[in-house]
């Protein structure tokens, strides 16, 4: 199978190239950087140059966006042109052509506001049932990009699946707060509990898309490790993170080890059980499994994400944190 992926220079990109090249798969890579996965440079802004790209593929996986660390440093307008009408001429080209399916990958950004819940509230149960509510420009071209594959769906038959990701880059975070009171890898594996994907799963969660599309025909999934965590949990874990955390799996002791701490409070869940009945898809980097990999002294995360590394996201240093985080 000829499979054209998106943003093949980025972190989930040059992860797809990698694992479809293994799986016996034709990768072809498009993307406005040149890479060692990138075929074809060029931009999906361009109707042209996206018909050159998908004709003779049979699936398109599209990774390729701008993201929220762009949100200070790109306008609007190049947030539509891009994740929006780079969203529409590709799937106006897989209709054209007659591909079998269409893998999105969206983002749980585009829940938005819904994602802290005001002081004193439960934390956010974000399931594929919770409405989004966009916080910015990001958030808004996502959830705009979803829609209209829900809508060459339903007008064109196009298989297209959605795949909301929860974090995976291995950039230190953009929350000074977090930055100063946390170990980069510390703060890597909290996240695993309730908002961080190790980006071999989340590549997997796309091949495994990309074989069941035709049966599904649309959907959106919530990509992100599983979390021990129950709807029970919601209001405790506002107010003592760690000592529900500890009904479910044993770190004290990893933790004490390395001079490690959990987060006292999370306000939300992501909840991945859709991804992994529908996909039939299963995460194998877990909070349990990274405690144990630990306790081993190996690297908790794949060996992937340490192949691929951090990119960044943009070409110049900035002195505070690793992009900008004001709106323009």
């Amino acid at each position: 199978m000829k499979i054209l992926v998106t943003g093949s220079s980025g972190h989930l990109g040059e992860a797809l190239m990698r694992l479809l090249a293994a799986t016996g798969h034709d990768a072809v890579g498009l993307d406005i950087k040149q890479g060692p996965y990138t075929t074809h440079p060029g931009s999906i802004a361009d109707p042209d140059f996206v018909d050159e790209c998908v004709r003779g593929a049979d699936a398109i996986i599209h990774t390729a966006t701008l993201h929220k660390p762009h949100v200070a440093t790109h306008t609007r307008q190049e947030f539509i042109d891009v994740n929006i009408t780079g969203t529409l001429n590709l799937l106006e080209a897989a209709r054209k052509f007659g591909l079998g399916a269409f893998i999105f990958t969206s983002t749980t950004s585009a829940f938005g506001h819904v994602l802290r819940p005001e002081q004193g509230a439960p934390a956010a149960w974000v399931s594929e049932e919770l409405r989004p509510r966009p916080k910015n420009i990001y958030g808004i071209t996502k959830l705009s990009a979803e829609h209209l594959c829900s809508l060459f769906h339903e007008k064109y038959a196009l298989p297209a699946l959605v795949l909301r990701t929860s974090r995976f880059f291995p950039e230190e975070d953009d929350s000074r707060a977090i930055r100063d009171g946390y170990d980069d890898l510390n703060a890597k594996v909290n996240e695993l509990v309730y908002r961080r994907v190790d980006i071999g799963d989340a590549a997997r969660a796309h091949l495994c898309a990309l074989e069941r599309a035709r049966d599904i025909g649309f959907g959106r999934y919530i990509i992100s490790a599983t979390s021990p965590f129950a709807k029970s949990d919601l209001e405790e874990l506002r107010r003592d993170a760690p000592a529900v955390l500890r009904r479910y799996a044993s770190f004290d002791e990893e933790y004490a080890r390395r001079g490690w701490t959990m987060f006292p409070s999370i306000d939300r869940v992501y909840v991945n059980d859709a991804a992994r009945r529908d996909l039939v898809w299963e995460p194998q980097i877990t909070f349990q499994s990274a405690i144990e990999r630990l306790a081993a002294d190996t690297p908790p995360f794949s060996e992937l994400m340490h192949d691929i590394g951090a990119k960044g996201y943009h070409d110049e240093i900035f002195e505070d944190g690793p992009f900008p985080v004001d709106e323009r």
